[in-house]
């Protein structure tokens, strides 16, 4: 490992091309730069600068040594801050993983204000769909999850709280069958229609779905999102969030259909281990908790468009 001053002198000489100019960027004699090089290259038994020509330069040994030199001293000076982050309360990174009904846009100034804090936590922020929330956390691929639906299942340590309420209406695109279909739906006449659903991305079963009924077909898509697409598109029928619909509705580009076996509202939940609260979780439990966030995350952004 190069000491601060020895990377200083092949910088200095790499960039300068004389040992005066060196000499002078570093605030020292020429005579004690010329030495400082030869001990250098003493050191490393090695031809570190070409002397042959007008320019001082820096062989190819000389060039590794400083470039890999200089790496070495970066990572170092990471690795500094990152002890004195972790000693400080910080966590290295913190993993987020929110339910894919909960939209990133709402996340963002959350995660301008974490930024302005200068913690030097790492953050990664994913999502994942029904059953694959929870087990992100359970197999340990989330710090947090935001927006987990379904009862909170059994994993070591877990503590949590609600986030909020998700309201549900069935909706069908004015040019479906079931547009006009007499009300309230009831279950034989839904199972000869195709189910739009988002699909569950567990990876230790074969997920669920909302809302369907015996021998129903579904077609299957990434997001609540392309869901509503869909059933916009006439591709299929399904439960869809009340409030992001609210102007599909009122535009009639959704139509609201009554059913026999309605479909209650969905608690979502912010969860985590109890074993790992370092001041990142803690700040981001305090932002979850603030009843405005929550509300933005549950109702979402309406779809105007």
């Amino acid at each position: 490992m190069l000491s601060e001053d020895e990377l200083a002198l092949l910088e200095a000489i790499r960039e300068s091309g004389s040992l005066s100019r060196a000499a002078v960027r570093l605030g020292k004699a020429p005579s004690t730069v010329s030495h400082a090089a030869r001990q250098l290259e003493a050191r490393f038994d090695a031809l570190l600068f070409d002397r042959r020509r007008y320019r001082l330069q820096l062989t190819p040994a000389g060039q590794l040594l400083a470039l890999e030199a200089a790496r070495l001293m970066l990572d170092v000076s990471r690795l500094s801050r990152r002890v004195k982050q972790i000693a400080g309360g910080w966590e290295d990174r913190l993993w987020l993983v929110s339910d894919e009904l909960l939209e990133f846009e709402i996340f963002t100034p959350v995660i301008r204000a974490f930024d302005a804090l200068e913690s030097g936590v790492a953050l990664r922020i994913t999502h994942e769909v029904l059953s694959g929330t929870w087990e992100a956390l359970r197999d340990g691929r989330a710090d947090l999850i935001i927006g987990a639906t379904n009862e909170p299942p059994a994993i070591p340590k877990l503590r949590w709280f609600e986030l909020g309420v998700m309201d549900w209406v069935f909706a069908v695109s004015p040019r479906h069958p079931l547009a006009k279909a007499q009300e309230p739906l009831q279950r034989e006449t839904l199972a000869q229609h195709r189910s739009v659903v988002v699909a569950d991305s567990s990876r230790s079963s074969e997920g669920r779905a909302y809302g369907l009924v015996g021998g129903q077909a579904t077609l299957a898509v990434p997001s609540m999102q392309a869901k509503i697409m869909a059933q916009r598109q006439n591709l299929g029928v399904g439960w869809l969030p009340r409030h992001r619909v609210a102007g599909l509705l009122k535009r009639g580009e959704l139509v609201e259909k009554a059913m026999a076996d309605p479909r209650e509202p969905n608690t979502l939940y912010v969860a985590w281990r109890g074993d790992h609260e370092g001041r990142a979780l803690s700040w981001w439990l305090d932002q979850l908790r603030q009843p405005r966030l929550a509300k933005r995350l549950i109702k979402g952004l309406e779809i105007t468009g």
